[in-house]
């Protein structure tokens, strides 16, 4: 297709592809899946080889959130039947991580409902990443914790943390859709906080919430105007409780044209498959490791996960390599930009370069979320009408038997999945 071979040549010049090259990757055909596919591949190899990035979340406090976001799960007003419990203590989400850690994540996230940390809270936070990163060397910390206030993120950075997320989730002309307790124009506020304190910004997007394509176009050209290092990809989990839970929108061949076209309009950021990639992408999940580079390890944060070791299975047997702890994610053109604006070094080779030790700054992680998404899966969307094609959405047929709530890791006295 000329399509195509246009997206390839383009993300291999990092250049932008129009809106129009954007809409038609979500409208193409599933007789063009496999080509699509391929296409996005050569992008991704282009600028990460065949290597997969493992993150691993620890949900620092569950449930109890004012926010009224309707996709989550955590929301007010929810009615899912998930954990619910206040702070970790440092030791606690140190314990935690170090089951990621040890079955081969490189990046911890730690997230807290809520709207936004306190001066308290960031206190707290700042000695759960100097936990973390005395127990577990070489790990790298991203922190999502909501709506920042000015100089929190300086704060996060100074405490260790090398990354913050903070999803944008939908378009601006549909935000007010999904939550009415804060807007879209707060959430762009919270990853220019982030940028502007030397964290790697991670901001990403919820897709199945009953969007267009051009809802979703939208919200990936604005993570590219916001120059995020790491774009999660969730798809969305219509938790019973919630205000979707009957909304099941996606399609395995719809995640992956959703993918394609974000690696093509963000061809150099780390791309990860986030939340219900279990759900929705299903037997298709190691297909979709050609166009991501990404993916959390084992469980969520209020749901369960693939188990760790099938997800190493599965990205051994897809003839892809787990990323090692002293490899730079990003390549080096992006890795020496963002250690320039964080006082850090920078790689010196391309996708395999090696970094500069355990507090380097590489990519942006995807972290769960609270008050406004972020990777993990939480619940579902408001009143936009869904635009998939009529016969992709009612191919999809509601499958709750993936969707389990998480009752072990963080917050229980059982081992985590990791």
């Amino acid at each position: 297709m000329d399509l195509l071979n246009t997206l390839v040549e383009k993300g291999l010049r990092r250049e932008l592809p129009t809106r129009e090259e954007a809409l038609a990757v979500l409208a193409t055909s599933d007789d063009e899946l496999l080509d699509v596919v391929a296409a996005a591949g050569k992008v991704r190899r282009q600028w990460f080889g065949r290597r997969v990035k493992l993150n691993y979340l620890v949900n620092l406090k569950s449930g109890l959130c004012p926010e009224d976001c309707s996709y989550c799960s955590q929301r007010l007003g929810s009615k899912a039947e998930i954990l619910k419990y206040t702070w970790l203590k440092p030791d606690e989400a140190s314990q935690a991580a170090a089951a990621g850690v040890a079955g081969g994540a490189k990046r911890v996230c730690l997230v807290a409902s809520g709207r936004g940390p306190t001066d308290r809270d960031v206190e707290r936070v700042g000695k759960t990443i100097e936990a973390i990163k005395e127990q577990n060397e070489g790990v790298e910390v991203c922190a999502c914790l909501g709506l920042l206030s000015d100089g929190q993120a300086e704060r996060l950075r100074e405490a260790g943390a090398d990354a913050y997320n903070h999803n944008l989730n939908t378009s601006e002309a549909t935000y007010g859709d999904i939550t009415k307790t804060h807007t879209y124009a707060d959430r762009v506020d919270t990853v220019q906080k982030a940028h502007a304190a030397g964290l790697s910004a991670c901001s990403g997007l919820i897709a199945g919430m009953g969007e267009s394509d051009e809802d979703l176009v939208d919200v990936v050209y604005a993570l590219r105007d916001l120059d995020s290092d790491s774009v999660p990809v969730n798809f969305l989990i219509p938790f019973e409780g919630t205000p979707l839970a009957k909304e099941w929108n996606l399609t395995p061949q719809r995640c992956l044209r959703i993918l394609a076209m974000v690696r093509f309009v963000c061809p150099d950021v780390e791309v990860r498959i986030a939340g219900g990639r279990e759900v929705h992408l299903r037997s298709m999940q190691p297909l979709a490791l050609n166009i991501a580079n990404s993916i959390f390890l084992g469980d969520y944060l209020t749901s369960e996960g693939q188990a760790g070791q099938a997800d190493l299975d599965m990205i051994a047997d897809a003839g892809f390599e787990v990323e090692g702890a002293g490899t730079t994610t990003l390549p080096a053109h992006r890795a020496d930009a963002l250690a320039a604006a964080s006082g850090g070094c920078g790689s010196h080779a391309a996708a395999e370069g090696s970094g500069c030790g355990s507090q380097a700054p590489a990519e942006g992680a995807g972290c769960g979320s609270h008050a406004g998404g972020g990777c993990g899966p939480c619940g579902g969307h408001a009143e936009a009408p869904a635009e998939a094609p009529a016969a992709e959405a009612a191919s999809n047929t509601a499958r709750t038997d993936l969707v389990a709530v998480r009752r072990r890791g963080a917050g229980t006295d059982l081992a985590p999945n990791a």
